[in-house]
């Protein structure tokens, strides 16, 4: 039985799905310092969602990486401090607002 759990949450933290209001936008996958990223690129925005486990010690600087995986996969710069999270302090899931032109 804990065969089977730990098979289910590994399978799962593998998965990443967009919001609704990114299930049209174009996904890229980027690996940063180790940790793998799924960014959501839609118009002037970016939904980015972090892949994995990461103890809560190791999520410190997660949120400046989740910025540089939106820049380097869309081409376009972050507008600085526009990481917002749906759950204050959550590093698995945010958006950022971008400049695209």
């Amino acid at each position: 039985m804990r065969l089977l759990l730990l098979f289910c949450l590994t399978l799962l933290s593998a998965c990443a799905s967009p919001a609704p209001a990114y299930f049209d936008a174009t996904r890229h996958n980027i690996t940063l310092q180790g940790i793998r990223f799924a960014v959501f690129h839609d118009g002037n925005s970016a939904e980015v969602i972090r892949l994995g486990y990461l103890s809560r010690r190791e999520r410190d600087f997660v949120p400046t990486l989740m910025v540089e995986a939106a820049e380097k996969t869309t081409g376009c710069r972050a507008i600085p401090n526009s990481l917002r999270t749906r759950i204050p302090g959550d590093t698995g899931e945010g958006r950022v607002t971008l400049d695209c032109y």
